[in-house]
């Protein structure tokens, strides 16, 4: 390391960053006048009126469009179920933590659906995006903390329950109410640890 170099990652530049602040602001409210599927990096550079080319350089492609625009509401829940009180953070039963896990997850995904949708759409493997297999982790920890022969898939098993696409059809097409989806989801589990 030099010395002349300082420490900690490379401050963005002003003109950079509101350049970034304005191309999310224009994403948001193509996602609010359009829905999500509106949202291309055409449509993006129109509405935010900068060249095409200054789109995908800032995000690189429409999953990492779709990726930044969750990116403050994935990291306010994970570090809700990592570092929060509980039970969805530490200090909880196994049992209670995943019943709080799963119930919040769904809220989460009818709030932020249609991006989430569009983000597992645009992405090759929906279950390689770094927040997914985070949740799948944490799922898997506390399985093997409860006992479950195979936590593994077990947490598999579980990310399927609660996969974006799936909640947000069940609630505006199918119309599942989200207490309905978040009781299902605690008798799930409650099932599933009392017969570990």
């Amino acid at each position: 390391m030099r010395p002349d170099v300082p420490l900690g990652a490379p401050h963005e530049r002003s003109d950079a960053a509101r350049n970034r602040e304005r191309l999310l602001n224009a994403a948001r409210d193509l996602v609010a006048e359009l829905g999500a599927e509106a949202l291309t990096m055409d449509a993006l550079a129109c509405k935010a009126k900068v060249g095409k080319g200054t789109v995908f350089r800032r995000f690189g492609s429409r999953a990492g469009l779709m990726m930044t625009l969750l990116s403050d509401s994935e990291s306010e829940f994970q570090a809700g179920f990592m570092f929060g009180p509980p039970p969805l953070g530490p200090g909880a039963a196994p049992k209670d933590r995943l019943v709080a896990f799963g119930e919040g997850r769904i809220y989460f995904v009818l709030e932020n659906g249609e991006l989430l949708k569009a983000a597992g759409a645009a992405t090759r493997n929906r279950f390689d995006v770094p927040a997914t297999k985070l949740s799948h982790r944490h799922m898997e920890v506390l399985l093997r903390e409860a006992g479950i022969a195979d936590p593994w898939v077990m947490a598999m098993s579980l990310t399927y329950a609660l996969d974006p696409e799936r909640i947000v059809d069940d609630v505006r097409v199918r119309g599942i109410s989200p207490t309905r989806l978040a009781d299902s989801w605690r008798e799930l589990i409650t099932r599933l640890l009392g017969a570990a």
